[in-house]
């Protein structure tokens, strides 16, 4: 198997960045510290754009992948991102080489 990448696209409500990037803030942390499978995870601002963020992401497998999104740190940060958010998340996944 090979490692998957993931790129998401995140859009946050005017006025909302500080709480967004405090929540996420906090994912990352957990991500970093409690999954095993997650080679790479951070967030980063337009500079074209200040309301949207592009999330990096890159795990072992796709295994680590499905691992992330059912794990309790990300099932809890919904609630604290969901009302920053201004559109659903676009999300790309990618094929590492």
């Amino acid at each position: 198997m090979s490692a998957v990448g993931v790129i998401a696209t995140l859009t946050v409500v005017e006025g909302k960045n500080a709480d967004f990037e405090a929540a996420f803030k906090e994912l990352m942390t957990a991500v970093r510290e409690n999954e095993s499978g997650n080679e790479f995870y951070s967030v980063c601002q337009s500079k074209d754009n200040p309301q949207q963020y592009k999330v990096l992401e890159r795990y072992v497998d796709q295994a680590a992948l499905d691992a992330h999104s059912k794990s309790d740190h990300f099932r809890a940060s919904g609630p604290k991102l969901a009302p920053c958010m201004a559109a659903a998340p676009v999300i790309e996944y990618l094929d590492a080489i």
